[in-house]
């Protein structure tokens, strides 16, 4: 049987069950938010100290208490027990043990409803700047790799089918924009989290003429929240977040899908690093992208944790609901993963190497296509008669189990009188390339263009 509940010898005078205890108890995972406790209770001790609900003497003693928790907990020494529900009890009965009846005034005026959500927006105020510097560092490793790769070309695909050469770097740079959208809606969450919830109490706010302004200002919170009900309820900063950490997944996840296929036998682009490959149990010659593999699969994690989170605030009907208990182990969980499938793609990227010479011999003369049509229209040919007329040339050359480029001139006549001589010249990968050139293009001048601004737009962030 559970005893010695915050609730116990009170309104409820029967032990709770041990099976309900189990279950109620969420101090494996809370466990974590520590030091925001402590902290967060320490400028509570400060806030209600002003208002004389504590000695100078007593809140000294609370501080100073506090602090030889925080110091237990960071050396590892303290100990926690099994009527420790969660970390807010541990702290609270910790305290009291160390400095007597005092620390059973610290909870004046407070509700875990209260406590519980300033805890976990302040763990994630203080996760957020981890999670940005090594976004950050992803996405300096994807703008590495296009400074390096500057020089490759590659077919860009549409629907998986080959559609038009491209630069590799400007493929690398496409995930790097991903990316940068990543760290925007990063950023957005640690301004939604920025509320102080603390003061609000259970649901109505609290009795004591607390400074709440001050409050958060001493807790690095840019205001309290204006609504004491709305406070204690308020999740969208944990799904926001979830979000967020279901669009990185996604965008790596479609990364690693590309870089699994470019890795195979069959299309050879890239070859993994070992120390980012595994075997296999059966067939010696097997080398898995296994890194990549288990990066796309997080990505659906990633996603239930979203969904699960949603689906427990859809249904909740007042201020404050034992299901929101659920929520920071879903949180939790997508930073750890996000942290480490970032860390795996960084080494990913940083170690594979390019096969220049496969990503040239793949590429199809027939993605060339779309530069015959501008060919036609320069010569002064409607685009949707030059699409028409090359789509002819297209047909032709699979009739004829030949390139593009092998067609005779005379059967280019015969598609249109406009096909001269000088229609071979458009068979050049490089000048396709580079006939890109507006802004935001595959021109190898416009891709250099694109990695400076992505240089301002790291230093500038």
């Amino acid at each position: 049987m559970q005893k010695n509940t915050l609730w116990s010898g009170g309104r409820l005078s029967a032990a709770l069950n041990q099976s309900m205890a189990d279950l109620n108890r969420s101090l494996d995972i809370d466990k974590r938010m520590a030091e925001q406790d402590i902290r967060g209770s320490q400028a509570w001790a400060k806030a209600i100290r002003a208002c004389d609900i504590l000695t100078e003497e007593e809140w000294t003693m609370i501080h100073t208490g506090l602090d030889r928790v925080l110091q237990e907990i960071r050396e590892g020494s303290f100990i926690f027990q099994d009527t420790d529900e969660d970390i807010h009890t541990a702290v609270e009965r910790r305290l009291t043990e160390i400095i007597g009846p005092a620390g059973g005034k610290l909870h004046t005026g407070r509700s875990r409803n209260d406590q519980v959500v300033t805890d976990f927006r302040m763990w994630m105020l203080d996760t957020i700047p981890e999670l940005e510097t090594q976004l950050r560092a992803l996405q300096e490793a994807f703008l590495e790799r296009a400074r390096k790769d500057i020089d490759i070309y590659v077919s860009g695909y549409t629907h998986f089918q080959q559609a038009q050469p491209i630069l590799l770097s400007h493929w690398w740079m496409s995930h790097f924009w991903a990316l940068d959208r990543d760290r925007q809606r990063l950023s957005e969450t640690a301004q939604h989290a920025d509320t102080l919830p603390l003061g609000c109490g259970a649901l109505a706010g609290t009795a004591y003429p607390v400074d709440r302004f001050d409050l958060a200002e001493s807790l690095g919170f840019s205001m309290p929240s204006p609504n004491s009900l709305d406070a204690v309820s308020d999740r969208d900063f944990a799904c926001d977040f979830l979000y967020w950490a279901s669009m990185l997944g996604q965008h790596l996840s479609r990364c690693a899908e590309a870089m699994i296929l470019y890795s195979t036998m069959e299309f050879g682009y890239i070859t993994l690093s070992d120390a980012f490959s595994t075997g296999s149990s059966l067939m010696p010659q097997k080398k898995n992208p296994d890194s990549l593999e288990l990066i796309r699969g997080k990505a659906g994690m990633q996603y239930g944790h979203l969904f699960s989170l949603l689906s427990s605030l859809k249904g909740l009907p007042s201020a404050y609901d034992k299901d929101l208990q659920e929520d920071k182990q879903l949180v939790f969980t997508a930073a750890d993963t996000a942290a480490l499938v970032m860390t795996v793609m960084k080494g990913v990227l940083d170690t594979l190497t390019v096969n220049k010479d496969r990503c040239m011999a793949v590429l199809n003369t027939q993605a060339l296509a779309t530069d015959l049509a501008d060919y036609l229209v320069k010569k002064g040919m409607p685009f949707r008669e030059a699409h028409h007329a090359v789509g002819k040339a297209v047909k032709l050359s699979e009739t004829m189990k030949c390139d593009l480029k092998e067609i005779p001139l005379e059967k280019w006549k015969e598609i249109s009188d406009l096909f001269a001589e000088d229609v071979y010249n458009t068979f050049s990968v490089e000048n396709a390339v580079d006939a890109r050139c507006a802004w935001g293009g595959t021109a190898r001048f416009r891709v250099m263009e694109q990695m400076r601004f992505a240089e301002k737009v790291l230093q500038n962030s």
